[in-house]
């Protein structure tokens, strides 16, 4: 199989040499039951690789099991991962599997494994070396055969010095290790990743897919993505659900993109993998909501810093006060000319949003300067 053959059977899109170094390492390892313990950015894809190994092993005729570490509550990890039987704590009604026996012959993800208790690490490790196990309150060992992909945004060797990771664990799973590039490292692959999603979400929604404009791909490409993958993918389907056009353009996605620095870069939100009909509605519901309340605040605090007590001084000899509308449009101008029209410059001089000062262009029917 050739390299262009694995990443398009593997739904792996890029053509950027990290994305080839990476696909290149995997499919010499892929076939051999080695632990791979994978690096990268929250968002950058690396269940993807990790789905990419199982499925071109001697795995692959079983699913890949997927955990996240930093999901499950520290009190029933073990539970989660060894299993139980019954009345081995308060509560355990019936005995039950754990994520080990499940992937049985398979392919065990553990995702976020920088989160594991301490004391789930002695176990963890026992398990991936000896192949067994003991479930919580049993009396006799469960075997497995079981190949351990791990992954983490995190940087283990500082964790190990910390003491807040086992040294013995860590060098355990490392056995091969990998780094996926975050995105800002792989702008060559954002065109391709950008039309991809596009195309995805349209055929979902059985819409014409529109197309991006030169200025937008530069807008998508000049973009940090704190959020990587999963935050272009958003942005694409956020952008077409609320334009509607056959053509994205710069316009669109500037705005958009600063918007996300906000909602990623400095807040922990949840993020749902899994979205229904009701999920995205309600999504673009909150979204528009947010943008009222944002437009709003951003007008109040422009006639707030625009209209000084000296500008109410001079009205108040005689001259006509200005009304709002007319300072605020006085402003925009003043800021436009300044800025020699360029309105990216006049919305940071004026502390809006890009978005905000078009609206406001088109609704005092300024032209550009």
């Amino acid at each position: 199989m050739t390299r262009e053959e694995f990443k398009t059977r593997n739904g792996i899109i890029g053509k950027s040499k990290e994305i080839n170094d990476l696909i290149d390492i995997i499919m010499q390892v892929a076939k051999s039951d080695i632990s791979v313990l994978i690096y990268g950015e929250s968002g950058a894809g690396k269940e993807v690789f990790a789905k990419a190994i199982h499925d071109f092993s001697n795995r692959s005729n079983k699913p890949m099991v997927s955990v996240n570490c930093g999901a499950i509550p520290e009190g029933i990890i073990e539970s989660e991962l060894f299993g139980h039987v019954k009345g081995s704590f308060t509560g355990a009604v019936d005995s039950r599997k754990g994520y080990f026996e499940i992937a049985n012959n398979s392919t065990l993800f553990l995702d976020e494994i920088g989160e594991l208790p301490l004391t789930t690490q002695v176990k963890l490790l026992r398990a991936i070396e000896t192949q067994e196990f003991m479930k919580l309150g049993a009396e006799t060992v469960t075997k497995v055969d079981v190949r351990i992909i791990a992954a983490t945004n995190k940087d283990l060797q500082k964790e190990v010095d910390a003491r807040r990771f086992r040294e013995d664990l860590y060098f355990r799973l490392k056995a091969v290790s990998l780094n996926i590039p975050p995105l800002r490292k792989r702008r060559s692959d954002i065109e391709e990743l950008a039309k991809h999603f596009a195309k995805i979400y349209c055929n979902n929604n059985k819409i014409d897919c529109p197309e991006f404009t030169p200025g937008a791909i530069k807008v998508l490409e000049n973009y940090s993505w704190p959020g990587n993958i999963r935050e272009l993918k958003n942005t694409i389907e956020t952008t077409i659900a609320l334009n509607r056009s056959k053509v994205i353009t710069e316009e669109m996605l500037s705005d958009l993109t600063s918007e996300y620095v906000d909602y990623d870069e400095h807040r922990n939100l949840p993020v749902f993998l899994k979205k229904s009909p009701e999920d995205v509605d309600r999504e673009l519901m909150y979204r528009a909501l947010f943008e009222i309340k944002k437009d709003i605040l951003e007008l109040k605090d422009l006639i707030v810093h625009r209209f000084t007590v000296e500008d109410y001084k001079k009205n108040s000899d005689g001259e006509d006060v200005l009304s709002i509308r007319e300072l605020e449009r006085d402003a925009i101008i003043k800021a436009l000319d300044k800025t020699k029209g360029s309105k990216r410059k006049a919305a940071r001089l004026l502390n809006i949003s890009e978005r905000t000062l078009y609206r406001k262009l088109k609704e005092y029917d300024i032209n550009e300067v």
